[in-house]
């Protein structure tokens, strides 16, 4: 394979067609040395289940364990941290990576517990988990899907799995696009496995899976993410870090320069068009907020406008770093914790953001006891400026 292919598989048998697809890549010969420490990344953001849309099938995995070790390759470590506020191990046993390990006697290495270096990542110093020192060859596994602050997330920004929690949330402040593009100077991923088969393509919590069976292989993270641009109905513009990346030399974000073969009959069907996050964005006013954090409210919010219930909301919801020690009237997570209405959590999960957003239209009693409000009074009109968001 040369750095400007990018192979794509379809079908339903994830284990067998990730091994054919990574037979036509040439993925043995690339590695070479027997004895080289090969890094397997997944995707596991969170504690849910792939066919949820947001983490890696075990299958891939699978199919990339079985690959390698039929071929020699026997020093295999899978190696991911999940995003700030779920455990890694939680997401480790909801994707069934703990029996994809004992069957195949393959480490995993939680790189939320790692130790830290700085590296200078093309003149920006970012905090690296340590573990990544010790790997030869790595393989990024990311799952091609949407996401609620870059719009896409594929294989540049799944390196931000690789490092420690403190640098996740200052990344955020540091505008994110810029962080993730000079990341992938610090951080070579040596061959891309794309799991597409059932990415949500709005949240990258997932929750709206979008089943298109197929897996994608490629040597450029850059070409990969604007490939994954076009795919999804972007522009490269669309995504800044895509283009920074480019400019930076990671690789190459020309994409007319892709060639983009199939292994197979075709190379599957187009992904439908989605801006819910777009649209749901507009109610809320965010600064510098951890993807955990604004990946929760989104979904939330999302299942609020199913119900009708966002429309009527008339006070912008704040979110983010940005807000620490500000005050104000609405603020969701912890850095608003000085504003008049808050919801507390680091980050609060979705289902705690819908309970507090959708008891606003509940009497003022049980109000009281959702949100521990003392100033709702009132009935049956409730005298809060938490109630008249909604009135």
């Amino acid at each position: 394979m040369e750095k400007n292919q990018i192979f794509i598989t379809c079908g339903t048998e994830y284990k067998e067609m990730t091994k054919r697809i990574l037979e036509e890549s040439g993925l043995a010969e690339q590695i070479g040395n027997k004895a080289f420490r090969i890094g397997i990344k997944p995707n596991m953001v969170s504690p849910s289940h792939p066919s949820n849309g947001a983490t890696t099938h075990a299958e891939v995995l699978a199919g990339i364990i079985e690959y390698l070790q039929e071929r020699g390759f026997r020093n295999l470590t899978l190696m991911e941290g999940s995003w700030v506020g779920d455990k890694t191990m939680d997401a480790f046993y909801a994707c069934g990576y703990d029996r994809l390990c004992d069957e195949y006697g393959v480490v995993f290495h939680d790189t939320q517990k790692d130790k830290s270096y700085t590296a200078d990542c093309g003149g920006m110093e970012l905090h690296i988990c340590t573990s990544v020192k010790d790997i030869d060859f790595l393989i990024n596994v990311p799952v091609l899907k949407g996401h609620c602050q870059t719009k896409i997330t594929c294989a540049l920004k799944n390196m931000k799995g690789l490092i420690p929690n403190s640098e996740k949330r200052r990344f955020h402040s540091l505008g994110l696009h810029k962080p993730i593009a000079h990341l992938n100077m610090g951080i070579r991923q040596d061959f891309i496995v794309v799991d597409n088969i059932c990415g949500d393509l709005d949240f990258e919590d997932g929750g709206n899976p979008v089943v298109m069976n197929r897996v994608l292989t490629g040597r450029d993270p850059v070409l990969m993410d604007a490939y994954v641009c076009n795919l999804m109905h972007y522009e490269i513009s669309d995504v800044p870090y895509v283009e920074l990346a480019g400019r930076l030399g990671v690789g190459c974000s020309e994409l007319e320069k892709a060639d983009i073969r199939a292994c197979g009959a075709d190379t599957g069907e187009q992904l439908p068009k989605s801006r819910k996050v777009v649209e749901l964005a507009d109610a809320v006013e965010e600064v510098e907020s951890c993807s955990a954090c604004y990946g929760y409210l989104i979904p939330a919010l999302d299942m609020l406008n199913q119900e009708g219930l966002l429309e009527k909301l008339h006070e912008k919801i704040h979110i983010g770093q940005g807000f620490r020690g500000k005050t104000g009237e609405l603020g969701i997570g912890h850095c608003t914790r000085n504003f008049r209405h808050h919801l507390e959590g680091c980050p609060p999960v979705e289902t705690e953001v819908y309970k507090f957003f959708e008891g606003l239209h509940r009497k003022p009693s049980e109000l009281k006891k959702i949100t521990g409000c003392s100033e709702i009074v009132g009935q049956p009109v409730i005298f809060c400026m938490l109630c008249t968001l909604y009135i």
